[in-house]
């Protein structure tokens, strides 16, 4: 099961979560529709490289990374959206684009957008298109160490969610 991972690291950290169970979804925005959650509280992630190495951004469903920004707050000469095929490997426990926002977990930089630490609660993919865990912020922040950074812009109506 794609959640067992997560929850064993929240369990052995004794951090109070809630599991959300709900029919299948796979854009933020279907998901936060889904599981009754605001758009600015569904924390999503988006595969990136950073200076060439694989890392996570976290930033609300109804928002969309700016690379310049990132690439300039990260002090990298380049940064790009990562292809499935090139992060698929990094979750063989997860559904393809169902990651949990836990890079300390795979051994990568998680980057949060500013945007996001406005929220007390986020939820979040648990590996799978039909189950999301809700907790603190602030709990979220102290496991997970992330970089905070200006990244992101919300998006418009109708357009993709990368």
């Amino acid at each position: 099961m794609p959640i067992k991972r997560l929850k064993k690291f929240l369990k052995e950290n004794k951090v109070k979560f809630k599991s959300i169970k709900h029919s299948p979804a796979y854009t933020a925005q279907e998901i936060a529709a889904a599981a009754h959650v605001p758009g600015k509280a569904l924390a999503k992630t988006v595969m990136v490289k950073v200076g060439g190495k694989m890392a996570m951004c976290v930033l609300p469903a109804s928002y969309k990374v700016d690379f310049a920004e990132l690439k300039e707050a990260a002090g990298v000469d380049d940064c790009e959206l990562a292809t499935e095929k090139e992060f698929q490997e990094f979750f063989p426990e997860s559904e393809l684009g169902a990651m949990p926002p836990f890079g300390i977990l795979y051994d990568m930089d998680t980057y949060v957008a500013e945007s996001l630490t406005e929220n007390e609660e986020i939820a979040f993919n648990a590996g799978t298109h039909s189950e999301l865990v809700k907790m603190d912020y602030s709990t979220f922040e102290e496991l997970v160490k992330p970089k905070v950074v200006k990244f992101s812009f919300k998006q418009l109506p109708g357009m993709d969610d990368s």
